[in-house]
């Protein structure tokens, strides 16, 4: 088989199950162990896939972003933990902003007996806070169809009339080098908007997004303090280098 082949074929394996392992593409390709990868270094080289220990994952900087259904399903009950944990930050008659995240709607819940007033630029908040009786702001703006995001102009101008004692974002991908990243420009900005208009942001993100670069930079670790849950040792003493971070352990 080519070199062209083999990397059409990795490349359409990584579309269709996101990570491959070595000795899947070895088994798909009938090529040797090191001629996989040095495929794989090639294709990282390019930008087309990201390496893992053992085999390579898609590159989700040049993937189209997930809808808010699919992104709702994964890792939930991580997502569900880490979102009660996040909530323990808010404080009686707090103001905060919730992003479109779909952690940060998992910690509606949690704020209901805390007479909380929120703001939020997530269509999939609405329901959930209205049930928990929570005071609620919707941002005007143009409405993202696979997020459920308001984002644009509009939502910029309307954030603007406000002033928060805490925001509570969701991102894509947090990097020690390259911050915190989402897809969308437009979102990132609404997100990096209502960081500063904040006293404290919290970014809450599950651990399948460390080491994840997207394409529009939110901002870097320092300017958030990192909710996530309990993983490498190694890798959370590196991010304390360069924020606070709150660790999620039971």
């Amino acid at each position: 088989m080519l070199t062209n082949e083999r990397h059409e074929l990795i490349l359409n394996l990584l579309a269709e199950k996101q990570t491959v392992k070595i000795q899947e593409l070895v088994d798909a390709t009938a090529a040797s162990e090191s001629t996989i990868r040095r495929d794989l270094n090639d294709l990282e080289d390019l930008n087309k896939l990201d390496r893992v220990h053992g085999g390579a994952t898609i590159n989700e900087r040049i993937t189209k972003e997930l809808s808010i259904l699919d992104k709702s399903s994964r890792n939930l009950h991580e997502k569900i933990k880490l979102a009660s944990f996040a909530a323990s930050f808010v404080q009686e008659g707090d103001c905060i902003f919730l992003d479109a995240g779909t952690t940060t709607l998992q910690m509606i819940p949690y704020l209901k007996n805390k007479k909380v007033t929120v703001v939020t630029n997530g269509l999939t908040h609405v329901d959930s806070l209205m049930e928990s009786e929570i005071t609620t702001y919707l941002t005007g703006g143009y409405v993202k169809s696979s997020t459920r995001a308001l984002i644009g102009p509009q939502t910029i101008q309307t954030l603007s009339d406000y002033q928060f004692d805490k925001c509570f974002l969701g991102v894509n991908g947090f990097h020690v080098e390259y911050g915190y990243t989402t897809p969308d420009p437009e979102e990132a900005a609404v997100k990096r908007l209502a960081s500063t208009l904040a006293r404290k942001t919290f970014v809450v993100a599950d651990q399948s997004k460390y080491n994840k670069v997207s394409f529009s930079t939110i901002m870097s670790l320092d300017k958030a303090a990192l909710i996530v849950s309990d993983f490498q040792k190694q890798a959370i003493e590196l991010l304390e280098q360069k924020t606070t971070v709150k660790v999620e352990t039971t």
